[in-house]
């Protein structure tokens, strides 16, 4: 079960869209009505997700215009979160989201593209079958699940056997690895969120180097190149951007944990000083503190906050999509 679809399935270029819609104009103003009837239901079905889509925007947005309105631009660029004061800033959640995704991303992408190559070049289809079904079931275990495992197993070793000496041999010297080493800090937070998207990136990844042209491989290989130069200079250079799309997608999974992050990263409203440091994250203070949101001032900042891991999400997922789709369409071409 791939946690992700083909990428023959990604968003269409402008050309198809048009003949899909021309097709559409056609079913809904031609033929009997089983058909007219079966198009519009079709229609109404494909609609129902958009709709709700900006629906969900509109809402949140203007859930999050007070703070919007009190605040300003500041509400990025301030660090203050302090509810009985009325006074509230982004940053140290912003912070603490982008820094534990992109080391959780600099964790998880070498291991999952190590993985894909290994399972779509290299490993016997006896191999591959069950390798690949286990990987995909790393993607169905419950955050909550990962998060327990986190607290109890995770957590005690990083801070044993590699943040305090880490912090003991580089701290003084580079800012970003300074101590104490609490265990529960952006470092197992990251971590923790490598080991649940690698999954994610490693079945896109397959994806993609599947749809290479099994003649790009031939040609390489008839040249007389090895195995590892044909993957090295032939297959990867032609799957890169949808390789890149892999990585984006895994990095939205990343931006938007929040359970599994929450129990880890020690949900401290600072900005860190170094990743063996607690701290915050914007799906993190939305699962803690929703709850107990009293004020219109805090629950607005609250929904802006919201607004804001939305916004971000959507970016990085489209582009996502757009660089996956564009390999797809260069394998198809070739």
């Amino acid at each position: 079960m791939a946690p992700y679809a083909s990428p023959d399935r990604a968003a269409a270029p402008p050309g198809v869209a048009r003949r899909a819609l021309a097709r559409l104009a056609r079913a809904l103003g031609g033929g009997n009505v089983a058909d007219r009837g079966y198009a519009l239901v079709v229609l109404a079905a494909a609609l129902v997700l958009p709709v709700l889509f900006g629906f969900i925007i509109v809402r949140v947005g203007a859930a999050a215009w007070p703070a919007v309105r009190a605040f300003g631009a500041g509400f990025l660029t301030s660090t203050a979160w302090d509810p009985v004061a009325g006074r509230f800033g982004a940053l140290p959640f912003v912070v603490g989201t982008l820094a534990s995704s992109l080391l959780a991303l600099a964790v998880a992408f070498p291991l999952a593209l190590g993985l894909s190559i290994f399972l779509t070049e290299l490993a016997p289809r006896w191999l591959a079958v069950p390798v690949a079904f286990a990987t995909d079931l790393l993607a169905a275990i419950p955050s909550v699940v990962y998060g327990l495992w986190g607290i109890f197993v995770l957590v005690p070793w990083l801070r044993v056997h590699v943040e305090q000496p880490v912090v003991a041999r580089f701290g003084d010297a580079v800012p970003l690895l300074a101590g104490p080493a609490y265990g529960v800090s952006i470092f197992a937070a990251g971590v923790l969120l490598a080991l649940m998207i690698v999954p994610f990136i490693a079945a896109v990844s397959r994806e993609v180097l599947t749809a290479v042209p099994r003649t790009q491989r031939e040609a390489a290989l008839a040249l007389g190149a090895t195995r590892w130069e044909t993957t090295w200079k032939s297959v990867l250079p032609f799957a890169l951007p949808g390789i890149v799309g892999a990585a984006i997608l895994g990095l939205g999974r990343a931006l938007g944990e929040t359970m599994a992050v929450t129990m880890v990263i020690g949900n401290r409203p600072e900005v860190p000083r170094s990743i063996f440091h607690p701290g915050y994250t914007l799906a993190s203070v939305l699962a803690n503190e929703f709850a107990e949101a009293s004020g219109d001032l805090y629950l607005a900042s609250l929904m802006a906050i919201g607004f804001i891991l939305l916004g971000v999400t959507v970016v990085v997922n489209a582009l996502a999509r757009l660089l996956v789709w564009y390999v797809a369409r260069r394998g198809r071409a070739a």
